[in-house]
């Protein structure tokens, strides 16, 4: 009986030496929380951001700087925009009159150059009814056919002479065929019934003629 309580206390003794103080252990670890080589710790870390990251007077200013530059080049293309747009619309609307005008007026100066002809007829007509003279009316009449042709080769309008001339399909429209004894003939025009004319090289209007087989 003595050994076992004896037993006892040196196991307690035992247990006793190998706990450490409580209170050394936690002063332990607040040292240690505060060792930190230097960092700042929680509840300085954002004062040290704010006042050691900051750079015054650089940044914010450029920026500003940049922003003012771009609203000037933004407010220059605008206005170029805007002087360019009604340009524009001023050139269109003067050139939709100019057309209208070009296809209101084109023949101006081709009927102003007609007008003296027809004076002409109205002359020969008025003498038709005051005169029996009719070689002076035949010799009128072919003054003003003569002067008619002239105006009609200074705007570029000539006869196409088709007479005895093979068919062409590009220069004539047949209008009947009839029977030739003549060999040479087959295939030609042998009658003209509508003069064709050019406007300088291209067909202004197509002969209707009469062609032999």
């Amino acid at each position: 009986m003595k050994n076992k309580m004896k037993n006892k206390e040196e196991t307690k003794k035992n247990n006793q030496d190998k706990t450490p103080d409580n209170k050394e252990h936690n002063n332990e670890h607040e040292n240690n929380n505060k060792e930190n080589d230097g960092f700042p710790v929680m509840g300085d870390v954002k004062n040290y951001s704010q006042e050691n990251l900051s750079v015054p007077g650089t940044s914010s200013d450029n920026s500003l700087l940049e922003v003012k530059a771009v609203d000037d080049k933004l407010a220059e293309m605008q206005d170029k925009y805007i002087r360019l747009s009604a340009e524009f619309d001023n050139y269109r609307k003067r050139t939709l009159r100019e057309k209208m005008d070009l296809s209101k007026y084109a023949g101006e100066n081709l009927l102003l150059n007609i007008l003296p002809i027809m004076d002409d007829f109205e002359r020969a007509i008025k003498h038709m009814d005051q005169s029996a003279d009719f070689d002076a009316l035949k010799n009128g009449i072919d003054l003003i056919y003569g002067k008619f042709s002239e105006f009609l080769k200074q705007n570029g309008v000539k006869k196409i002479e088709s007479l005895n001339s093979n068919f062409n399909v590009d220069l004539h429209e047949a209008v009947a065929k009839v029977q030739v004894p003549e060999e040479n003939k087959k295939g030609k025009v042998i009658d003209e019934l509508l003069k064709g004319y050019y406007l300088n090289d291209k067909v202004l209007r197509f002969s209707k003629v009469v062609v032999g087989e």
